[in-house]
């Protein structure tokens, strides 16, 4: 437990300690806030499907969320390059504590981006269904932040090369992303577009935010919890037998 401990406060403190970095996360969610929320409102809103900025919100925290987590496993590529990851493997530690903390520092400093665009969303003018709720919307964050860490891990532990990352990941994320209903309800598109969004990753994680958040939901509660759960359970499984037979 300390070696997972130790490492997700590794993540941590890389985090906090470039506020640069801190703030230049909250650059994309401010374009589509503007771009989106503002750009296309009204359409919205015409179309007789509500206040849009109400339903893009979630979406975009679930950006950020997923951004955050799945460039996280850059880190691992970066220590792997400059010799840090050599040196953490050779303590009397195993592979899959040292795993999973990485992953979980990764996720949260990921939510705590999402909080960091949720809060942007307030002062935007977005306000919550339930105020209580917050806490469990946060808790669905934090789920979808940990499956999408996994994921970046496994991508890190795969790729040797800095600068393919970004280009794998732009390839892979933001597909999952446009597709998960994060940016348009997903009742009012074609059926083909429908089943490839119900095998996209990222769509019960959101939905279950944004209900929580706004009462607005595709599917049940459960249903996007469970699954959520269930595939952040196989990417851990995946990350942990691809980081044991990784070399350094």
């Amino acid at each position: 437990m300390s070696a997972i401990y130790v490492m997700w406060l590794r993540q941590l403190k890389r985090f906090f300690r470039s506020p640069a970095r801190i703030v230049g996360s909250l650059g994309q969610p401010i374009l589509f806030f503007v771009a989106f929320g503002y750009g296309l409102g009204r359409v919205f809103q015409q179309a007789g499907a509500g206040n849009y900025m109400e339903f893009l919100a979630p979406g975009i925290m679930a950006m950020s969320v997923i951004f955050a987590a799945v460039f996280s496993g850059m880190d691992l590529i970066w220590d792997r390059q400059f010799g840090f990851l050599k040196e953490t493997l050779v303590a009397p530690v195993g592979r899959a504590n040292i795993m999973l903390g990485r992953i979980l520092g990764g996720a949260t400093t990921a939510l705590f981006q999402g909080l960091l665009v949720l809060a942007l969303a307030i002062v935007l003018g977005f306000r919550p269904q339930d105020w209580l709720l917050l806490p469990a919307a946060a808790g669905a964050a934090l789920l979808v932040a940990v499956l999408f860490a996994a994921f970046g891990m496994l991508i890190g532990t795969l790729i040797r090369d800095m600068q393919g990352f970004p280009l794998v990941m732009n390839f892979v994320i933001m597909p999952i992303f446009f597709l998960s209903g994060a940016l348009f309800p997903l009742s009012s598109v074609p059926a083909g577009l429908r089943a490839v969004a119900i095998a996209d990753p990222l769509t019960y994680g959101m939905d279950a935010v944004r209900m929580l958040l706004t009462g607005i939901s595709e599917f049940n509660l459960a249903l996007d919890i469970g699954v959520t759960i269930a595939l952040s359970l196989v990417f851990l499984l995946l990350s942990a037998r691809a980081f044991g037979r990784m070399q350094v």
